[in-house]
């Protein structure tokens, strides 16, 4: 019983951990970038869009389609680094049972 009772301490333990990395990745921001530094997008949490900077450059006529793939770019890049940092924190919080795979349980990496 003991065995037991140890085990869902340690459940409960990082369950914590789990809800702490969840709290921690909706605060992360990451920034991304295109265009040489033209075009940056910053995101928040799960990537919502929390600014946008275009350089005056490409504020002129007829450059409208090349801004539209500047942001876009910018956004995948800030999104690749938001997810790299929120994949580090659910792994740090998953401890040793990260890349387990336990019935019942969603998969943590």
């Amino acid at each position: 019983m003991k065995d037991l009772t140890q085990l869902m301490q340690q459940a409960q333990a990082m369950q914590q951990k789990l809800q702490d990395a969840q709290a921690k990745m909706a605060e992360t921001t990451a920034e991304g970038s295109s265009g040489g530094g033209l075009v940056s997008v910053a995101l928040k949490g799960a990537g919502e869009i929390t600014a946008i900077k275009i350089d005056d450059s490409l504020l002129t006529p007829g450059e409208g389609e090349i801004l539209a793939d500047l942001i876009v770019a910018a956004h995948a890049d800030a999104k690749r680094k938001l997810d790299e940092v929120n994949a580090a924190l659910m792994r740090e919080a998953a401890g040793p049972m990260a890349g387990m795979n336990i019935p019942g349980m969603p998969k943590l990496f």
